[in-house]
């Protein structure tokens, strides 16, 4: 099967999201069990809820032996090579970025498909980029970073609206989408190199 350009990024988005479930999972010492579900979690969290959302059954994953292909092997490198692996955190990031990306074209082009309105297609594309990790963080223990103050799901809605902006305007797909994945990952790179963080809200 020949994929295209699109195809295997999100494909090594999704081998990135598995990573960083199968790295956290081998940081907190849960077991094989453990690995390979924060691993899938991680990868396939924010699709699987997209698709339980607006109805679409069976979900992505499970008509798709490629995605949970990846997923099995990321999960194999973790564990057999956590020490290096860690080394590699740059470049986790940056797919992990490219993950979001995609992602959220994805979520947003699932929810168009369905007839949603477009503000629900850009909440369709955030939740589909950043749900598995928020749902890796609760596992984990750790503090969602979807409610810190790093520019993640901002990212994400930024580049959402932009997309169906320029829909409704009826601009080229396939132009309005490399836009958007250029967009969300170039603000979610240079927000982390820059330190940018949303305002954190106090209480008493």
């Amino acid at each position: 099967m020949q994929l295209n350009y699109i195809q295997v990024l999100e494909l090594l988005g999704t081998f990135a999201f598995a990573i960083s479930g199968a790295t956290a999972a081998i940081n907190k010492s849960y077991d094989v069990i453990g690995l390979l579900t924060l691993a899938f979690v991680t990868a396939i969290g924010g699709g699987t809820i997209r698709d339980l959302l607006i109805g679409a059954t069976p979900v992505a994953w499970m008509r798709d032996g490629l995605t949970n292909t990846a997923i099995i092997i990321a999960a194999v490198i973790a564990a057999l090579f956590f020490s290096y692996v860690k080394k590699l955190h740059q470049w986790i990031t940056f797919f992990d970025a490219i993950g979001l990306a995609l992602f959220t074209v994805t979520g947003i082009n699932k929810g168009l498909a369905a007839g949603l309105p477009l503000p629900i297609c850009v909440a369709l594309g955030t939740i589909t980029g950043t749900f598995g990790g928020l749902l890796r963080d609760v596992i984990s223990g750790e503090q969602p970073i979807l409610f810190t103050r790093e520019i993640y799901a901002m990212a994400s809605i930024a580049g959402g609206i932009i997309y169906v902006f320029n829909y409704y305007l009826h601009f080229n797909a396939d132009i309005i989408q490399s836009v958007v994945v250029a967009v969300i990952v170039l603000i979610r790179l240079v927000s982390l190199h820059y330190n940018w963080q949303l305002p954190r809200l106090k209480g008493k």
